[in-house]
Protein backbone atom coordinates (compact mmCIF):
# COMPACT_ATOMS: atom_id res chain seq x y z
CA UNK A 1 0.00 0.00 0.00
CA UNK A 2 1.45 3.55 -1.49
CA UNK A 3 0.85 6.64 0.95
CA UNK A 4 -1.91 7.94 -0.99
CA UNK A 5 -3.45 4.94 -0.32
CA UNK A 6 -3.24 5.11 3.14
CA UNK A 7 -6.71 5.20 5.03
CA UNK A 8 -5.31 6.07 7.96
CA UNK A 9 -7.06 9.36 10.52
CA UNK A 10 -4.25 11.63 9.16
CA UNK A 11 -5.01 10.62 5.45
CA UNK A 12 -8.63 11.39 5.48
CA UNK A 13 -8.47 14.65 8.25
CA UNK A 14 -6.49 16.18 5.16
CA UNK A 15 -9.34 16.14 2.75
CA UNK A 16 -11.24 19.02 1.75
CA UNK A 17 -13.75 20.74 -0.01
CA UNK A 18 -17.51 20.79 -0.55
CA UNK A 19 -19.95 18.39 0.86
CA UNK A 20 -20.49 16.91 -2.03
CA UNK A 21 -16.49 15.76 -2.23
CA UNK A 22 -16.32 14.85 1.07
CA UNK A 23 -18.85 12.17 1.04
CA UNK A 24 -17.24 10.82 -2.35
CA UNK A 25 -13.84 11.01 0.09
CA UNK A 26 -15.42 9.04 2.56
CA UNK A 27 -17.10 6.58 0.41
CA UNK A 28 -13.86 5.83 -0.84
CA UNK A 29 -11.86 5.25 1.99
CA UNK A 30 -14.84 3.38 3.41
CA UNK A 31 -14.47 1.43 0.54
CA UNK A 32 -10.37 0.86 1.20
CA UNK A 33 -10.82 -0.35 4.29
CA UNK A 34 -13.55 -2.87 3.67
CA UNK A 35 -11.21 -4.46 1.12
CA UNK A 36 -7.98 -4.52 3.23
CA UNK A 37 -9.73 -6.29 5.52
CA UNK A 38 -11.52 -9.11 3.24
CA UNK A 39 -14.79 -8.25 3.63
CA UNK A 40 -17.69 -8.70 0.79
CA UNK A 41 -19.65 -5.56 -0.10
CA UNK A 42 -22.91 -7.50 0.86
CA UNK A 43 -21.46 -8.45 4.09
CA UNK A 44 -20.77 -4.70 4.30
CA UNK A 45 -24.21 -3.96 3.09
CA UNK A 46 -25.88 -6.75 5.27
CA UNK A 47 -24.30 -4.98 8.59
CA UNK A 48 -25.81 -1.34 8.03
CA UNK A 49 -28.94 -2.98 6.79
CA UNK A 50 -28.72 -2.07 3.34
CA UNK A 51 -29.11 -3.78 0.01
CA UNK A 52 -25.89 -4.57 -1.73
CA UNK A 53 -26.51 -1.87 -4.55
CA UNK A 54 -26.91 0.81 -1.69
CA UNK A 55 -23.89 0.05 -0.43
CA UNK A 56 -22.15 0.76 -3.67
CA UNK A 57 -23.75 4.10 -3.97
CA UNK A 58 -22.66 4.81 -0.55
CA UNK A 59 -19.10 3.96 -1.67
CA UNK A 60 -19.02 5.91 -4.32
CA UNK A 61 -20.82 9.04 -2.48
CA UNK A 62 -23.52 9.20 -4.55
CA UNK A 63 -25.63 9.44 -1.12
CA UNK A 64 -25.11 10.53 2.19
CA UNK A 65 -23.60 8.02 5.05
CA UNK A 66 -25.40 8.20 8.36
CA UNK A 67 -23.01 8.15 11.68
CA UNK A 68 -24.39 4.79 12.98
CA UNK A 69 -23.60 2.93 9.69
CA UNK A 70 -20.21 4.56 9.64
CA UNK A 71 -19.68 3.21 13.33
CA UNK A 72 -21.20 -0.11 12.46
CA UNK A 73 -18.63 -0.01 9.49
CA UNK A 74 -15.40 0.87 11.37
CA UNK A 75 -16.31 -1.74 13.91
CA UNK A 76 -16.56 -4.45 11.00
CA UNK A 77 -13.23 -3.77 9.45
CA UNK A 78 -11.72 -3.13 12.65
CA UNK A 79 -11.21 0.06 13.11
CA UNK A 80 -10.60 0.54 17.04
CA UNK A 81 -8.48 3.36 17.28
CA UNK A 82 -11.09 6.25 18.74
CA UNK A 83 -8.71 9.04 17.14
CA UNK A 84 -9.03 7.57 13.81
CA UNK A 85 -12.72 6.41 14.66
CA UNK A 86 -13.53 10.26 15.52
CA UNK A 87 -11.74 11.43 12.47
CA UNK A 88 -14.57 9.22 9.67
CA UNK A 89 -17.00 10.12 12.06
CA UNK A 90 -16.33 13.87 11.63
CA UNK A 91 -16.17 13.75 7.93
CA UNK A 92 -19.33 11.58 7.70
CA UNK A 93 -20.80 14.86 9.76
CA UNK A 94 -19.28 17.82 7.48
CA UNK A 95 -20.03 15.60 4.25
CA UNK A 96 -23.62 15.50 4.92
CA UNK A 97 -24.24 19.66 5.66
CA UNK A 98 -26.06 21.20 3.46
CA UNK A 99 -23.47 23.17 0.65
CA UNK A 100 -24.68 26.82 -0.35
CA UNK A 101 -26.97 25.78 -3.34
CA UNK A 102 -29.40 23.99 -0.98
CA UNK A 103 -30.80 27.07 -0.63
CA UNK A 104 -31.68 26.77 -4.29
CA UNK A 105 -33.16 23.77 -4.45
CA UNK A 106 -36.63 25.18 -5.75
CA UNK A 107 -34.66 26.39 -8.89
CA UNK A 108 -31.81 23.91 -9.25
CA UNK A 109 -32.87 20.00 -10.81
CA UNK A 110 -31.90 17.45 -8.64
CA UNK A 111 -29.76 15.99 -11.40
CA UNK A 112 -27.40 19.61 -11.18
CA UNK A 113 -26.81 19.23 -7.31
CA UNK A 114 -23.89 16.94 -7.55
CA UNK A 115 -22.53 19.19 -10.67
CA UNK A 116 -22.72 22.32 -8.39
CA UNK A 117 -21.29 20.54 -5.40
CA UNK A 118 -18.42 18.80 -6.92
CA UNK A 119 -17.11 22.09 -9.03
CA UNK A 120 -16.27 23.83 -5.79
CA UNK A 121 -13.98 21.53 -5.24
CA UNK A 122 -12.15 21.30 -8.55
CA UNK A 123 -8.87 21.50 -9.29
CA UNK A 124 -9.02 21.91 -13.03
CA UNK A 125 -12.57 22.27 -15.37
CA UNK A 126 -12.15 21.31 -18.68
CA UNK A 127 -15.13 22.22 -21.68
CA UNK A 128 -16.19 21.70 -24.80
CA UNK A 129 -19.30 23.90 -26.02
CA UNK A 130 -21.00 23.76 -29.17
CA UNK A 131 -23.57 26.09 -28.73
CA UNK A 132 -23.53 28.79 -25.93
CA UNK A 133 -20.83 30.87 -23.82
CA UNK A 134 -20.05 28.17 -21.17
CA UNK A 135 -21.94 29.25 -18.25
CA UNK A 136 -18.64 30.18 -15.73
CA UNK A 137 -17.68 32.74 -18.20
CA UNK A 138 -21.58 33.90 -18.80
CA UNK A 139 -22.34 37.39 -18.29
CA UNK A 140 -25.31 38.20 -16.05
CA UNK A 141 -27.95 39.23 -19.79
CA UNK A 142 -26.54 36.98 -21.72
CA UNK A 143 -27.26 34.44 -19.15
CA UNK A 144 -30.85 36.05 -18.53
CA UNK A 145 -31.73 36.35 -22.17
CA UNK A 146 -30.76 31.87 -22.27
CA UNK A 147 -32.69 31.02 -19.45
CA UNK A 148 -36.03 33.01 -20.69
CA UNK A 149 -35.24 31.79 -24.04
CA UNK A 150 -34.55 34.84 -25.39
CA UNK A 151 -37.31 37.13 -23.81
CA UNK A 152 -35.93 38.62 -20.83
CA UNK A 153 -38.50 41.01 -20.45
CA UNK A 154 -40.76 37.81 -18.82
CA UNK A 155 -37.72 37.44 -16.26
CA UNK A 156 -39.60 36.67 -13.21
CA UNK A 157 -38.37 35.57 -9.62
CA UNK A 158 -37.64 32.08 -10.29
CA UNK A 159 -34.96 33.05 -13.17
CA UNK A 160 -33.74 35.37 -10.60
CA UNK A 161 -32.81 33.18 -8.41
CA UNK A 162 -31.11 30.81 -11.12
CA UNK A 163 -29.13 34.12 -11.77
CA UNK A 164 -28.18 34.38 -8.14
CA UNK A 165 -27.16 30.44 -8.85
CA UNK A 166 -24.90 31.69 -11.57
CA UNK A 167 -23.23 34.38 -10.01
CA UNK A 168 -22.35 33.05 -6.98
CA UNK A 169 -20.66 29.84 -9.06
CA UNK A 170 -18.97 32.23 -10.91
CA UNK A 171 -17.05 33.31 -8.13
CA UNK A 172 -15.37 29.77 -8.20
CA UNK A 173 -12.79 31.50 -11.12
CA UNK A 174 -12.11 34.89 -8.80
CA UNK A 175 -11.17 33.39 -5.52
CA UNK A 176 -7.80 32.13 -4.25
CA UNK A 177 -6.59 29.20 -5.03
CA UNK A 178 -9.13 29.13 -8.05
CA UNK A 179 -8.79 26.12 -9.95
CA UNK A 180 -7.54 26.08 -13.64
CA UNK A 181 -9.97 26.88 -16.31
CA UNK A 182 -10.49 25.79 -20.26
CA UNK A 183 -12.53 26.16 -22.53
CA UNK A 184 -13.02 25.05 -25.93
CA UNK A 185 -16.07 26.70 -27.65
CA UNK A 186 -17.34 26.45 -31.30
CA UNK A 187 -16.76 29.13 -33.69
CA UNK A 188 -20.64 29.86 -34.27
CA UNK A 189 -21.20 30.52 -30.57
CA UNK A 190 -19.52 33.90 -31.41
CA UNK A 191 -22.28 34.95 -34.00
CA UNK A 192 -24.68 33.15 -32.65
CA UNK A 193 -26.70 36.99 -31.20
CA UNK A 194 -28.41 35.26 -27.58
CA UNK A 195 -30.07 37.99 -26.29
CA UNK A 196 -29.14 40.61 -29.42
CA UNK A 197 -26.31 41.92 -30.84
CA UNK A 198 -25.41 44.75 -27.92
CA UNK A 199 -25.78 41.52 -25.55
CA UNK A 200 -23.61 39.04 -27.48
CA UNK A 201 -21.22 42.21 -27.92
CA UNK A 202 -20.75 42.56 -24.40
CA UNK A 203 -20.20 39.04 -23.71
CA UNK A 204 -17.64 39.16 -26.66
CA UNK A 205 -15.62 41.96 -24.34
CA UNK A 206 -16.53 39.90 -21.14
CA UNK A 207 -14.78 37.06 -22.56
CA UNK A 208 -11.76 39.14 -23.55
CA UNK A 209 -11.24 40.04 -20.15
CA UNK A 210 -11.22 36.39 -18.71
CA UNK A 211 -8.55 35.53 -20.96
CA UNK A 212 -6.38 37.98 -19.74
CA UNK A 213 -6.45 35.66 -16.20
CA UNK A 214 -3.37 33.37 -15.99
CA UNK A 215 -5.37 30.30 -14.77
CA UNK A 216 -8.09 30.50 -17.56
CA UNK A 217 -7.77 29.45 -21.25
CA UNK A 218 -10.10 29.90 -24.46
CA UNK A 219 -9.68 28.52 -27.57
CA UNK A 220 -12.15 28.54 -30.55
CA UNK A 221 -12.83 25.33 -32.58
CA UNK A 222 -13.38 27.11 -36.18
CA UNK A 223 -16.01 25.94 -38.66
CA UNK A 224 -14.13 23.54 -40.68
CA UNK A 225 -13.31 21.05 -37.39
CA UNK A 226 -16.97 21.61 -35.75
CA UNK A 227 -17.79 18.41 -36.59
CA UNK A 228 -14.72 16.34 -36.21
CA UNK A 229 -13.81 15.76 -32.21
CA UNK A 230 -16.97 16.00 -30.60
CA UNK A 231 -21.07 14.85 -30.38
CA UNK A 232 -22.13 17.45 -28.08
CA UNK A 233 -21.20 19.28 -25.31
CA UNK A 234 -18.93 17.99 -21.77
CA UNK A 235 -17.41 18.99 -19.06
CA UNK A 236 -14.38 17.17 -17.47
CA UNK A 237 -14.17 17.65 -13.73
CA UNK A 238 -10.38 17.31 -11.98
CA UNK A 239 -9.78 17.20 -8.38
CA UNK A 240 -6.37 17.45 -6.52
CA UNK A 241 -7.76 14.53 -4.22
CA UNK A 242 -6.14 11.02 -5.08
CA UNK A 243 -9.67 9.42 -3.69
CA UNK A 244 -12.41 11.54 -6.06
CA UNK A 245 -12.33 9.94 -9.64
CA UNK A 246 -11.81 12.29 -12.50
CA UNK A 247 -15.54 13.10 -13.64
CA UNK A 248 -17.49 13.56 -17.21
CA UNK A 249 -20.45 15.33 -16.72
CA UNK A 250 -22.58 15.43 -20.01
CA UNK A 251 -26.49 17.16 -19.88
CA UNK A 252 -29.24 16.64 -22.05
CA UNK A 253 -32.67 17.87 -21.98
CA UNK A 254 -33.91 15.96 -19.25
CA UNK A 255 -31.04 15.57 -16.84
CA UNK A 256 -27.39 14.46 -16.80
CA UNK A 257 -25.04 11.86 -16.44
CA UNK A 258 -22.19 11.74 -14.85
CA UNK A 259 -19.45 8.94 -15.78
CA UNK A 260 -16.37 8.38 -14.19
CA UNK A 261 -15.49 4.86 -15.38
CA UNK A 262 -12.08 4.84 -16.32
CA UNK A 263 -12.69 3.65 -19.80
CA UNK A 264 -15.19 6.36 -20.36
CA UNK A 265 -12.95 8.92 -18.95
CA UNK A 266 -10.38 8.37 -21.19
CA UNK A 267 -12.23 8.65 -23.88
CA UNK A 268 -13.48 11.98 -23.74
CA UNK A 269 -10.04 12.82 -22.43
CA UNK A 270 -8.68 11.73 -26.21
CA UNK A 271 -11.25 13.41 -27.50
CA UNK A 272 -9.75 16.87 -25.24
CA UNK A 273 -6.58 16.43 -26.73
CA UNK A 274 -7.96 16.89 -30.56
CA UNK A 275 -9.64 19.51 -29.64
CA UNK A 276 -6.76 21.22 -28.32
CA UNK A 277 -5.01 20.55 -31.34
CA UNK A 278 -7.76 21.05 -33.82
CA UNK A 279 -8.93 24.48 -31.85
CA UNK A 280 -7.03 27.71 -32.57
CA UNK A 281 -4.37 28.53 -30.14
CA UNK A 282 -5.63 30.61 -27.05
CA UNK A 283 -3.66 33.55 -28.64
CA UNK A 284 -5.21 33.05 -32.07
CA UNK A 285 -8.84 33.15 -29.92
CA UNK A 286 -8.02 36.15 -28.33
CA UNK A 287 -7.04 37.93 -31.47
CA UNK A 288 -10.20 36.81 -32.91
CA UNK A 289 -12.22 37.89 -30.00
CA UNK A 290 -10.77 41.72 -30.51
CA UNK A 291 -11.21 41.22 -34.34
CA UNK A 292 -15.23 40.49 -33.76
CA UNK A 293 -15.10 42.86 -30.94
CA UNK A 294 -13.71 45.83 -33.17
CA UNK A 295 -16.21 44.73 -36.22
CA UNK A 296 -19.24 45.27 -34.02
Amino acid sequence: MTDDDSTDGSSVSRQSGAPTARRMVLGAQLRRLREAAEISRADAAYTIRASESKMSRLERGRVGFKERDVEDLLTLYAVSDPDERAVFLELARTANQPGWWHRYSDVIPDWFNDYVGLEESVSRIQSYEHQFVPGLLQTEEYARAIMTHGRPETSDDEVERRLSVRRRRQRLLARPGAPQFWAVIDESVLYRPIGGHRVLKDQLRSLLEVTRMSHIALQILSYEHSTSSAEGAFTVLRFPEGELPTIVYVEHLTGAIYLDRLDEVEVYGRCLDRLAVEAKTPEESRQLLLKLVADR
